[in-house]
């Protein structure tokens, strides 16, 4: 199983690339369909990964593909400039999801 990267920009791609993870760098709504398009086409792709500034220009893509698709299944990770998200991000979602303060 591998794991493809779509990103805004290059040094995230190539931090990736040194990891070991493969990828491409678009910039417009029309590329990342392609881009996505061809990691759903290529089933040895298990894991999307998608810098967070396209879950935030284009949630109704990435939607559409996290519920039409089981795989891959798709991570939004932050970029070079960092998370758009509260630091505590991650306590508030499980309170939410649980229903218990922490």
């Amino acid at each position: 199983m591998k794991i493809y990267l779509v990103s805004d920009n290059v040094d995230t791609l190539v931090g990736m690339r040194l990891a070991g993870i493969e990828g491409c760098v678009v910039h417009e709504q029309g590329e990342l369909k392609k881009a996505i398009d061809h990691a759903l086409e290529d089933k040895e792709i298990g894991i999307l990964l998608l810098t967070e500034k396209f879950g935030r220009e284009y949630p109704e893509l990435i939607n559409k593909v996290k519920l039409d698709h089981k795989l891959p299944l798709i991570i939004e990770v932050p970029d070079r400039h960092g998370t758009g998200r509260k630091p505590d991000f991650i306590t508030s979602y499980v309170n939410e999801a649980i229903g218990l303060k922490l």
